[in-house]
């Protein structure tokens, strides 16, 4: 047995697939050590006693750990085949806050010993609160980050605790970790270890995230302009103080449709009962689906659908298979969005899918059925003080430092030819997609030809928030943006598939859709993209 060999066995390293001889690839000066998986392996635990550069210049680094982690086969709930790696585990400036609990940005990074030259920050969700498996699995498709070869770092943002525990922001610190320094500190540090580990720096960095991953990954092109070059944005938790209230605006006009128990209370789980949702269901598709050449189940055409709440109101004599008026007026109101007394849009319009009358997921669609959710309990409310809540948001000097919706400006990031793209899910019932297409239309308008050069945006039709739902919800936009990236590839069509596999369909960049010209259905060759009225249309409503 060879000395390599006999190494590899010890730690426990399963590196099929990797010659142990094989030089990684290189592209840099000639003064770059070579580097072979058997000198990785070795390596690695020495990363656990090495020093770096504190973050920001100022913020000390401590490396907890460092170990190889074995190669591992695909698993059961579709868990993706992992290469052998190095897997580092630390933290950016621990310390105990007034509140006596620890903080401290806990960070992983995950180095593949077969590295394609990549480093990839992964975002976060909810408060963060933990550090996430460091596997780079955001619109990454079916082989998620780590198993194409990055480099792949996550972070907990600078506090431990549950997804939505909101307690760290008695901790000035970190409260401004959350809002946006955890992401260039795990950049900046993410980055240093991978350099030191394969001797040179990564040729390239990405970010990818989705909700509250979706925001950190907008600050980064923001307000970082510098530190990556490509970019996947999904459903971005931008501005989540008018999302709520959005989302708390739409509960009362639905309570306000809704029957009253012996008190005059709203019963929220019986506004729309289970027929009524059908009801809603089948006049959407009856108005839209076929719009994309297809009646089967989806609306892909989402500009061009207008779907009309009236149009289900129950005539005089009929009792089934309609609407009272009470439920079309709250489905009108809810969707439009809320406006404060002088009548500005406080957010954006609800677009109408397929998935807003959902009941069998861990969150109900738009519609509510009554359940708690991240917000509380279920909502009894009756009447709502627009204005009130809007001056208290705008007031919010945390949330405002939080947000991500207002900044435009994005001429560094596009000057050294940054790339991104976004991607919303239609059905999503925590933030709506048009509120996304505005921001990205926004950008449009104050970059101007740059952007329509670097940025593309995907609807992606019956999809909840992030994923799940009914639809074509796993795509590779992570490809994408690297093609565009490193070989100037703009991207157009991106093959989506089903959970379970099998059936497909195209995403088409904004202001396209899916269009059915023949054949079988369930192959996306079946299908091209269609250009929409014009190059700046929305939804119906959006914009306010």
């Amino acid at each position: 047995m060879t000395k390599g060999a006999q190494l590899c066995r010890a730690t426990g390293t399963a590196m099929a697939g990797v010659a142990l001889g094989a030089v990684l690839p290189w592209s840099g000066t000639a003064h770059a050590r070579q580097v072979t998986p058997v000198s990785l392996v070795q390596q690695c635990p020495r990363l656990a006693s090495a020093a770096f550069a504190p973050a920001d210049g100022a913020r000390p680094v401590r490396i907890l750990s460092a170990k190889v982690i074995a190669a591992s086969p695909a698993g059961t709930g579709g868990a993706a085949a992992l290469p052998a790696h190095c897997q580092v585990a630390g933290v950016i400036d621990p310390r105990q806050g007034k509140d006596g609990r620890p903080y401290g940005i806990r960070f992983e990074v995950n180095l593949p010993l077969a590295w394609n030259g990549r480093f990839l920050l992964q975002g976060g969700g909810g408060l963060n609160g933990s550090v996430r498996p460091a596997l780079g699995d955001v619109a990454a498709g079916d082989r998620p980050a780590l198993a194409q070869g990055f480099a792949v770092a996550s972070h907990d943002s600078g506090h431990q605790g549950a997804v939505f525990d909101a307690s760290f922001r008695s901790d000035q610190q970190a409260t401004l970790d959350f809002a946006q320094a955890a992401v260039p500190a795990v950049a900046q540090v993410g980055k240093a270890i991978a350099a030191r580990f394969y001797g040179r720096a990564p040729a390239h960095s990405y970010m990818a995230g989705c909700s509250t991953g979706g925001r950190e990954t907008m600050l980064a092109m923001e307000r970082y302009p510098a530190l990556f070059d490509g970019l996947v944005i999904g459903a971005p938790a931008m501005r989540t103080g008018f999302s709520n209230l959005g989302t708390a605006y739409a509960k009362v006009m639905f309570n306000q449709a809704a029957p009253r128990d012996g008190e005059g209370q709203p019963m929220p789980d019986k506004a729309f009962s289970a027929a009524d949702r059908k009801t809603i269901r089948d006049g959407l598709l009856a108005q839209c689906d076929a719009l994309d050449g297809l009646a089967d189940g989806m609306v892909m055409a989402v500009a061009q659908c207008r779907f009309r709440p009236a149009t289900l109101q129950c005539r005089e004599g009929q009792h089934s298979g309609c609407l009272n008026a009470a439920q079309v007026d709250a489905l009108t109101r809810a969707f439009a969005g809320p406006r404060d007394a002088a009548g500005h849009a406080l957010y954006a319009p609800v677009p109408f899918d397929t998935g807003v009358v959902a009941t069998d997921g861990p969150i109900s669609g738009y519609i509510v059925d009554g359940r708690a959710d991240i917000l509380g309990p279920p909502n009894r409310d009756l009447a709502i003080d627009l204005d009130a809540r809007a001056a208290a948001i705008r007031a919010d000097w945390m949330q405002a430092l939080t947000d991500t919706d207002g900044w435009t400006d994005l001429g560094t990031f596009l000057g050294h030819h940054g790339k991104v793209l976004f991607y919303h899910g239609v059905s999503d019932p925590w933030f709506s997609a048009l509120d996304t297409l505005d921001y990205w239309q926004r950008a449009g308008q104050a970059n101007g030809t740059a952007w329509g050069q670097s940025s593309r945006f995907y609807m992606v039709p019956g999809m909840a928030h992030c994923r799940g739902g009914d639809a074509f919800d796993r795509f590779d936009l992570l490809d994408a943006v690297v093609a565009w990236v490193e070989r100037d590839k703009a991207p157009d069509a991106i093959v989506a598939h089903r959970a379970q596999g099998g059936v497909a369909r195209p995403l088409c960049p904004w202001p396209a859709y899916a269009r059915y010209n023949g054949g079988d259905p369930a192959v996306a060759a079946s299908y091209s993209c269609a250009g929409a009225p014009d190059a700046g249309a929305v939804a119906p409503g959006a914009g306010g």
